[in-house]
């Protein structure tokens, strides 16, 4: 293997090590987002209240993609990834007034 090759190969294995403590970061940051909206879809079933705030969705998602736009990520890719999560916190939120 030549310097070059070898070089390359520790800087991937940087990289890669990078990326596995970030996924492990974004999968126990979910894990607690998603806790704190299992408690909010318990509160809104006690209290009546409807599963899904359009108001709130649509000021969450103009705020993601502001912040998406700060950190260099495609704003639309950010705009699709917290529509997915709203959906999947809406489904939860009907859970818990069933």
């Amino acid at each position: 293997m030549t310097n070059s090759v070898k070089l390359a190969a520790e800087v991937l294995k940087e990289h890669r090590a990078s990326i596995d403590r970030l996924d492990a970061i974004l999968v126990y940051t979910l894990g607690e987002r998603f806790k704190h909206t299992q408690a909010v879809g318990k509160l809104k079933a006690e209290h009546d209240l409807p599963p899904s705030d359009p108001n709130r969705e649509a000021g969450q998602i103009a705020r993601l993609e502001d912040l998406a736009k700060e950190a260099d990520l495609d704003p639309e890719f950010a705009k699709k990834f917290l529509n997915f999560i709203i959906a999947e916190v809406i489904q939860h939120h009907k859970q818990h007034q069933s």
